[in-house]
């Protein structure tokens, strides 16, 4: 939901520190790894109960989720480049509540695996809906210029990433954030499947 407005706010910087990226001959995948790494640093200092950490790797990784696009736009975007964002994007939002779970499994293990329930069935919605939008020869504009097609939802990438600090600022509230989100994701999916069953049924 608020993709949109903060691609509008940050673009104009990730576009100029990108160009400094691309010139010095940093590839997109590499950024697309050092995303996932750091988002696994995260998880790893969140189960060690080092939050702080994880707030600051949490929010390197997201950086270079920003920017390994950006630099795909000035190199040359690839299929493969495409392909590996996405794959590497749900990596690291399965890491992080597993991070919460692995600190805390007391606390957090139902809910977590609640909200990466609401993940996992979102994340098929997604990518279910940008096959037969490739089928159909949709396309769509709504998130920039991307290598499949994005439906939007109340759930994106600027939620999750908000939940994701949130998560960390308050540790102990972690179940409740977690059951919030996995409704709010599990909207979105619902949101989606009605939209595929009126676009493609």
């Amino acid at each position: 939901m608020l993709d949109g407005w903060a691609h509008r706010k940050i673009d104009p910087g990730l576009s100029a520190l990108a160009e400094q990226l691309a010139t010095a001959g940093v590839r997109a995948n590499a950024i697309t790894y050092s995303g996932l790494i750091l988002g696994l640093m995260a998880a790893g200092a969140i189960a060690f109960e080092a939050y702080w950490a994880g707030l600051a790797l949490v929010l390197a990784s997201r950086l270079c989720d920003g920017l390994d696009g950006a630099v795909a736009r000035i190199n040359g975007k690839t299929d493969f480049g495409g392909y590996l964002d996405i794959v590497l994007d749900f990596a690291f939002y399965g890491a992080v509540p597993l991070g919460f779970i692995i600190a805390d499994p007391g606390a957090n293990a139902i809910s977590g695996a609640v909200l990466l329930l609401a993940f996992y069935v979102n994340g098929a919605s997604f990518l279910a809906y940008a096959v037969m939008a490739e089928k159909n020869r949709l396309k769509s504009r709504a998130r920039g210029e991307k290598s499949l097609f994005f439906t939007t939802g109340l759930a994106e990438a600027s939620e999750t990433l908000a939940v994701f600090v949130a998560m960390c600022l308050f540790p102990a509230w972690f179940p409740i954030i977690a059951y919030v989100f996995a409704a709010v994701t599990a909207y979105t999916t619902v949101s989606r499947i009605v939209l595929a069953g009126s676009r493609f049924g």
